[in-house]
């Protein structure tokens, strides 16, 4: 289900099957929530990362396209695999966290994010975070949106382990753990295929956001069944459903 306009009837019933049924809702953060990156470049970080390894003489342990990338994440991951556990892999990913919380202070908050999550929150069904950003900064931008209530403490970021970030499924894991509930009664909102693998490998039902058509065909394209360019039909369908308890 994908649409560049208003959902018709027939998705927003889907829509509507979907959504209802979860009684845990999974989001990742960067995409969903709020757009992290906007006057805080991921480009910027990624090439002043790339940079610091250059400084330390870590030339040539990036390829030319991890070099050239504009994700810090893959940067970060790329050295891991090389370095995994050390020092180096320690101080790289500190040193990104920091961007992320200088980054979280000029975040754009994703449209309608904001009452879905608080609408979630009084219809009785409980919320998770479940991404590959630092809970710390997950942490900080909720505080500052007054939506920490909605989640905590329910929040689970990247850890030191970072072969286990999405799409492995663990954090994914810790979250159904942790609130006791099982993958067929949630759903994850997320805006990658890296989260739509990481809920198919949890058994949890996947609803897609993509803020434009590209985001939208890569989600299609790797194999996503519900995809929605606003979040304002979810909003929609909750408060339909509200009003007629």
């Amino acid at each position: 289900m994908t649409s560049d306009a208003t959902p018709d009837a027939n998705e927003i019933e889907k829509l509507r099957e979907l959504i209802t049924a979860a009684r845990v809702v999974l989001w990742d953060f960067d995409g969903p929530i709020c757009r992290l990156f906007t006057g805080h470049k991921a480009a910027r970080v990624a090439a002043e990362l790339v940079e610091w390894l250059e400084l330390q003489g870590l030339r040539g342990l990036l390829t030319d396209t991890e070099r050239d990338t504009l994700d810090p994440q893959v940067v970060l991951r790329a050295v891991d695999r090389r370095h995994p556990g050390s020092d180096l892999v320690t101080e790289l990913e500190e040193r990104l966290t920091q961007e992320e919380l200088r980054a979280a202070t000029s975040a754009l908050p994703t449209a309608y994010a904001d009452p879905l999550i608080r609408t979630w929150t009084a219809v009785g069904s409980r919320l998770a975070i479940t991404t590959n950003n630092s809970p710390r900064v997950v942490r900080a931008y909720l505080d500052g949106r007054g939506l920490t209530g909605c989640f905590a403490p329910h929040i689970y970021g990247r850890t030191p382990d970072l072969h286990l970030l999405k799409p492995d499924p663990h954090c994914l894991n810790r979250a159904l753990n942790a609130m006791g509930a099982a993958p067929s009664a949630a759903v994850m909102i997320g805006d990658s295929p890296s989260d739509l693998a990481a809920a198919q490998r949890a058994g949890v039902p996947f609803l897609g956001y993509a803020r434009n058509g590209q985001k939208a065909k890569l989600l299609k394209a790797a194999g996503a069944e519900h995809v929605v360019r606003s979040l304002e039909p979810l909003l929609m369908v909750l408060r339909s459903a509200r009003s007629v308890r």
